[in-house]
């Protein structure tokens, strides 16, 4: 498949769907958002930066999921250095997932400590009151999302540590926990490739992993760096459906980066970063930050993506590769 004439998810006519021109407080930008559906009402949380560069979560809910946005006339989920110290420079890049078990909307998002981005919790029943769980990971880590479902009696949750030596990359890990709150077993999952790749180096978690009947389908970001900076484009893997530290399929190609003006001129270029993403029968619609600036949206065939997963090659796992 050729990124030049062919993308799997397809650009809505009307990005973007959000500008900071839309947010009804002095801010300086809106971008990466996590989404989900709650009684056919679309919600996006989404990370507003501050004229402080400090950023906030605030909620907006839409009818269709593309137009007459409803913003939070005020941030909705502040940093609260008082009482969580690990978010004294912000918090970041939420990303959603429904615990069926607990009935409750789980959110995994970037607190950014003066140690570092390290991974927090909270939880929600309807987004306007939420409950914080605190920090459940040290930095630096960040991109972590939840699977739906426990294996076993244990939660799993992906997320993406960056260990700081000439030598290392920053690959996608997995960790288990008894309560949300204790995590262990952890072990590279997704390991960033080597070289001219175009997820060389450095990969992370982009939406939260999905169930289809052949697995879990886990969409990513790969980051290629350039003379002229860095490229942040997507990709597929997916997972074994009973147990998820085993990858079975892997995209060589990116299968979306950034092409449109507003993806790659802002304040950081190059940039097509989703959060969330949701699914009504085969349709998929995907929410993502374009160039740091501003909310786009791209659209998917569920269908497509399962046949084209299964289209790629079988996971290499070695660190190595030729």
């Amino acid at each position: 498949m050729s990124n030049s004439s062919h993308e799997l998810f397809h650009r809505y006519d009307g990005n973007p769907i959000i500008t900071i021109y839309d947010i009804p407080y002095p801010a300086n930008s809106v971008f990466n958002c996590g989404a989900v559906s709650v009684n056919g009402e679309t919600i996006l949380l989404m990370r507003v930066e501050d004229l402080r560069g400090i950023s906030h979560l605030t909620v907006a809910r839409s009818k269709d999921g593309k137009t007459n946005w409803d913003i939070d006339s005020k941030p909705t989920l502040l940093p609260d250095p008082i009482n969580y110290p690990e978010e004294i420079w912000g918090i970041e890049d939420p990303r959603i997932t429904y615990l069926d078990e607990l009935k409750k909307y789980a959110i995994t998002y970037t607190a950014y400590s003066h140690g570092g981005p390290l991974v927090s919790l909270a939880m929600t029943e309807d987004f306007n009151s939420f409950e914080r769980i605190g920090a459940i990971l040290p930095p630096e880590d960040k991109d972590a999302a939840l699977f739906s479902k426990k294996f076993g009696n244990r939660w799993a949750m992906l997320h993406r540590p960056i260990i700081s030596t000439p030598y290392s990359a920053a690959h996608i890990w997995i960790s288990f926990s008894p309560d949300l709150i204790h995590w262990g077993e952890h072990r590279i999952l997704i390991r960033a490739r080597e070289g001219a790749w175009w997820d060389a180096n450095k990969i992370g978690l982009s939406p939260p992993p999905i169930q289809i009947p052949e697995g879990w389908l886990v969409l990513y970001h790969g980051v290629k760096r350039t003379a002229g900076g860095v490229i942040y484009r997507l990709g597929l893997v997916l997972l074994d459906l009973e147990d998820p530290t085993k990858v079975l399929r892997r995209s060589d190609e990116w299968i979306f980066g950034p092409r449109e003006h507003y993806e790659k001129e802002g304040d950081v270029d190059d940039v097509v970063f989703p959060c969330g993403w949701i699914v009504d029968g085969d349709d998929v619609r995907l929410y993502y930050g374009a160039a740091d600036s501003s909310i786009a949206l791209a659209t998917a065939k569920l269908s497509d993506l399962r046949r084209y997963i299964l289209s790629c090659p079988v996971a290499v796992t070695s660190l190595r590769w030729g």
